[in-house]
């Protein structure tokens, strides 16, 4: 039977081995170093990089100043800093993530140090510019359609 202190040097070992134990190692990857529980909400790449969704998150970011922003170290810089910018204005934390041997489509995510299980932590595209965006391609669609007719 091995003893406490046994016990302890074999973990430790194995730290110095493997590093550090960590729980949810794929979940935090995904989202840039923290789990799902902690999180307030999340932005994908794409929707980082779009103006439309700042005055959203901005809002968010503002009711929870005392959380943590991590921000995609793989998105270019121009995009990250309107939202470290709103990190300042509100005076939170920021971390921007590089990990290098994981793609994550995480773009953003706002998360607080301890649980708080929120059902839903994506941020949706407003409604209006999905409708835009299929009447559009309607519309492309039919004067399509009327060309391929006309030229009988």
């Amino acid at each position: 039977m091995r003893s406490l202190e046994d016990f302890k040097v074999h973990e430790y070992l194995l730290q110095g081995i493997h590093g550090k134990k960590e729980t949810n190692p794929e979940e935090r990857k995904k989202f840039l170093g923290t789990i799902r529980e902690r999180i307030v909400f999340v932005l994908t790449q794409a929707q980082v990089m779009k103006d439309e969704i700042i005055p959203k998150a901005e809002a968010i970011i503002q009711e929870n100043s005392k959380a943590h922003l991590y921000l995609n170290g793989n998105i270019r810089y121009s995009y990250l800093s309107k939202y470290i910018a709103l990190a300042s204005k509100f005076n939170m934390d920021h971390t921007i993530v590089t990990n290098k041997e994981y793609h994550s489509d995480i773009g953003l995510v706002l998360a607080y140090d301890h649980a708080i299980d929120r059902e839903e932590i994506y941020i949706k595209e407003p409604k209006q510019n999905i409708q835009k965006i299929a009447v559009e391609k309607d519309k492309g669609f039919l004067i399509a359609l009327k060309k391929i007719f006309n030229k009988k």
